[in-house]
C-alpha cells in the first residue's frame, strides 16, 4: 500500500488537460491546450495565436478584429487572473493567452504581408518574449503577484513585446 504525503494547501499545482477542462477561465488562459505543450508553450501558443488569426481574418471585418483583441484583453485578464491564483503560481508558463491575444495585435496591424513576413514577425515577437529586452523585461516586472494587478502583468509584457515587434516592422518598412 503506498502512502501519499497530502501536499500543503499552497503547493502548485500541475497544469493539465483535466485542470484545463475544470473552468472556463483555465481553457481561455491555457490557450485551448496549446498551453500544454511539454516543449515552448509560448511558442506553441503564440503558432495557436498565428493560425487562429488567419482562419478569423476572411470572416472579421478590421474593427471586428479590433474589438475581439480588446474583448480578448479583457477577458485574458480575468482567466488569467483566475488560472493563476488556481495553480497557485503567480505567471505560470502554460498561461499563453497573453501570447495569442498580443501576437492577435502584431498581425491586425501589421497586415497585410505575406508568409515572409508573417514568419518575421512570429520570429521579432517570440524573440522580444523570451529573451526581454529592455522595455519588455521593465514590463515583465512591473506587476507581480496574485489577484488582478498579476493577471494584468501576465497579459502586460507580452503587449509590451508586441509593440516592439511592431516598432521593428515599421523601421524595416520604412528603411526597406
Amino acid at each position: 500500500m503506498t502512502v501519499h504525503k497530502p501536499q500543503p494547501p499552497f503547493a502548485p499545482v500541475r497544469a493539465s488537460a483535466a485542470f484545463m477542462l475544470a473552468h472556463p477561465a483555465h481553457a481561455i488562459a491555457l490557450g485551448f491546450g496549446s498551453g500544454l505543450s511539454p516543449i515552448a508553450p509560448g511558442t506553441v501558443g503564440t503558432l495557436w495565436g498565428w493560425m487562429s488569426f488567419l482562419v478569423l481574418k476572411p470572416w472579421l471585418s478590421a474593427w471586428q478584429m479590433g474589438a475581439l483583441i480588446a474583448g480578448g484583453a479583457l477577458v485574458g485578464w480575468w482567466a488569467s487572473t483566475t488560472t493563476a491564483r488556481n495553480l497557485r503560481v503567480a505567471d505560470p508558463g502554460a498561461i499563453v493567452w497573453d501570447e495569442i491575444v498580443a501576437f492577435w495585435l502584431v498581425l491586425w496591424l501589421a497586415m497585410p504581408m505575406g508568409l515572409t513576413g508573417q514568419i518575421v514577425a512570429f520570429a521579432l515577437f517570440r524573440f522580444f518574449d523570451a529573451v526581454k529586452p529592455g522595455p519588455v523585461g521593465w514590463a515583465d516586472s512591473l506587476f507581480k503577484g496574485f489577484g488582478w494587478r498579476g493577471g494584468w502583468g501576465i497579459l502586460f509584457d507580452d503587449f509590451v513585446a508586441a509593440f516592439c515587434t511592431l516598432l521593428v516592422i515599421a523601421l524595416w518598412r520604412f528603411f526597406a
